[in-house]
């Protein structure tokens, strides 16, 4: 008799995408109201009240005409 589990994890990637076209790209003011926007979210997604977000919580990818700021979560089913 096999001795082993299985469990199927979903991740779900949340995106925030700040233009940031050529010559000019973005400013910081839209920046940080993405930024903002993805740390509640990340929160509210993992449950944080007071605790500080982790500083690895968010990533940021520069594409050719937008900064694309994202989190992945996973959960087990």
């Amino acid at each position: 008799m096999a001795t082993y589990t299985s469990r199927t994890v979903t991740s779900t990637r949340r995106e925030w995408i700040v233009p940031a076209a050529q010559p000019w790209g973005s400013t910081a003011e839209e920046i940080q109201k993405a930024w903002g926007a993805a740390d509640a979210a990340y929160r509210e997604a993992c449950g944080l009240h007071d605790a500080p977000t982790p500083g690895d919580a968010l990533r940021f990818h520069v594409g050719d005409d937008e900064i694309v700021i994202s989190f992945t979560v996973e959960a087990a089913s």
